[in-house]
């Protein structure tokens, strides 16, 4: 038995993340001990923490979702790895900590040009665009796709795989400070995000395009728009909600409240008149189908999609406000934890 440094608290506030002390018992059978050297931050893990995520554990938990560090101890029938190997890994929930054990189904070799940081960078986003795109969106080559949050780490994915496949991209950002990464990764085009705006810049951006996929992660009006905005047998993707976020510590009810009671409202009979078609999908799918994800992920590596881009790093004794910053919209690419000077 091990002792390890964790984040664990009850879900409804950042502020109550805490790092505390707690032993860590050997790994079982089909299990490893992970000592975690970088943590990728996502944002299942903001509204875990805020209480907002139908899948956030009752009681005390530890957040996180992914992470890559080292084998440091191996169950009597792991056959695949050994002490010392270099991994990445998801979990569901358990990933702010030192330590970890998880099957071994659950992770996958570093590859060897591969830093920890750009390790822990990969697996939640990457399966998130990738699923979305090809097993519900139906991602062809001549598909025009409009990507949200562009610059962000799913949203970097998502114009890769597209640009592997012969798709056009139109990217979304918040800022403007964000388009010189959209034209340095490739996207055909932009649209810096304003509600008021919104719709007669998409408009202006199709020109004749038919728009035939959306990766949705930001709701409320822009979500409307877009769908509208859909072509027949246009597929609408959805995979967060940014619309509902801020940068408080708490959720603030009496604006989520309004935002959710005024969500957009879409007709399944209207529909099938307009032969169009909302999807949406969580995550934890893949962590309970792990045959699935590996499918994926073999997938996935016949692309060559490179490495992962590393926006932002914190030490661990930062992670309160590395999520902080992470809320606030201004980061681009993955938020990553870094864990390498904890003994």
């Amino acid at each position: 038995m091990i002792q390890r440094q964790t984040y664990r608290l009850k879900a409804g506030n950042i502020n109550r993340l805490k790092i505390t002390t707690e032993d860590l018992v050997p790994p079982s059978d089909h299990e490893v001990q992970i000592k975690v050297y970088a943590i990728g931050l996502n944002f299942a893990d903001v509204f875990a923490i805020l209480g907002l995520y139908s899948a956030t554990p009752d009681g005390a938990f530890i957040p996180g979702l992914e992470y890559a560090g080292e084998v440091v101890a191996q169950g009597a029938e792991v056959n695949d790895y050994e002490i010392g190997d270099r991994i990445m890994g998801v979990t569901r929930f358990g990933a702010y900590t030192t330590h970890i054990n998880i099957n071994e189904s659950y992770i996958i070799p570093l590859p060897t040009e591969w830093s920890y940081a750009e390790g822990a960078s990969y697996l939640v986003q990457v399966l998130t665009a990738y699923y979305g795109l090809k097993n519900l969106g139906n991602l062809q080559s001549e598909h025009t796709v409009l990507i949200h949050s562009a610059a962000g780490g799913v949203g970097i994915w998502a114009n890769k795989i597209c640009k592997a496949l012969g798709a056009y991209t139109i990217g979304t950002i918040g800022s403007p400070k964000k388009i010189s990464l959209l034209q340095e990764e490739g996207y055909n085009d932009h649209i810096v995000r304003n509600p008021k705006t919104f719709k007669a810049e998409l408009n202006d951006k199709l020109k004749d395009r038919g728009l035939d996929l959306i990766m949705e992660c930001i709701g409320g009006k822009i979500m409307k728009v877009g769908f509208d905005a859909l072509a027949p047998m246009g597929r609408h993707v959805v995979y967060g909600s940014a619309h509902y976020g801020d940068t408080a510590s708490c959720p603030n009810y009496f604006k989520l409240i309004p935002k959710y009671l005024t969500r957009p409202r879409l007709d399944p009979q209207n529909m099938i008149k307009q032969n169009k078609s909302v999807m949406a999908f969580n995550l934890i799918y893949l962590f309970d189908n792990v045959d699935v994800m590996h499918e994926l992920l073999s997938e996935l590596k016949e692309l060559r999609l490179g490495k992962p881009i590393v926006g932002h790093e914190f030490s661990f004794e930062e992670l309160p406000q590395a999520i902080k910053e992470f809320q606030s919209g201004h980061t681009i690419g993955k938020v990553v934890v870094d864990l390498k000077t904890i003994i």
